[in-house]
């Protein structure tokens, strides 16, 4: 019976979802932040805040180093959905409704390999670069654009980052299901966009109470030296 199914391509929804994912994990868990940080002959998990992410990279390493890790962190989440994509359509030529469940399972992985990547004793970052990734490659235009306005706001408002990626953390779900209502984004990526946010909720724990100590680090203005 195992044999026949196979033969009719019954369990190949199950295993393309499967292979999507584990291999979504993988290149989510690319340590981009720490191997930067090691080309800079630092370990940005002994400095600063003590995460991998594109913010705590910028603070200790500079611009450039963190405009780097922010690119390669939201890279990775881009290619692990598209990568799911093109497994499903192409290698195993899935119906579409299929094909975005691959995608889902690929943004999953790549977030939590991102977030606890085994390289690192699963000590990663806190997935809004790489959440910013799969928005642009699994949802609707209108999603990304709604939470990188949303994150800008909030950033020149209030100058912390963690502020504004939690914005822009609710803001996903939120557009998500308001796409819904209007028929331009299905349950299936309106509730992975929800369990997106907790994540990143979740992963902010440490910021979040620093807010309310007031002990949370501000991106200050630099000031202009009127000497020179």
């Amino acid at each position: 019976m195992l044999e026949a199914d196979i033969a009719k391509g019954d369990l190949s929804p199950v295993l393309v979802l499967l292979l999507s994912f584990f291999a979504a994990y993988l290149v989510g868990s690319i340590p981009t932040g720490y191997l930067v940080g090691k080309y800079r002959g630092l370990d940005l998990r002994r400095e600063g805040s003590g995460n991998i992410g594109a913010t705590n990279a910028l603070r200790v390493l500079g611009k450039k180093a963190g405009s780097i890790v922010l690119a390669g962190d939201a890279l990775k989440g881009w290619l692990a959905v598209m990568g799911g994509f093109m497994l499903a359509r192409l290698g195993f030529d899935l119906p579409e409704h299929m094909v975005i469940l691959s995608g889902v399972a690929a943004a999953a992985g790549a977030l939590l390999g991102h977030s606890f990547p085994v390289w690192l004793g699963f000590q990663g970052g806190k997935g809004i670069s790489t959440s910013a990734g799969i928005m642009i490659a699994l949802f609707p235009p209108l999603v990304f654009i709604s939470g990188l306005l949303f994150w800008i706001i909030l950033f020149y408002t209030t100058r912390y980052v963690s502020i504004a990626s939690l914005g822009a953390a609710f803001m996903l779900p939120t557009s998500a299901f308001v796409l819904m209502a209007f028929g331009e984004c299905d349950l299936v990526r309106a509730i992975i966009a929800a369990i997106m946010c907790g994540l990143a909720v979740w992963r902010h724990k440490p910021n979040i109470s620093r807010l309310m100590a007031g002990t949370e680090k501000r991106f200050e203005r630099k000031k202009l030296n009127p000497t020179k």
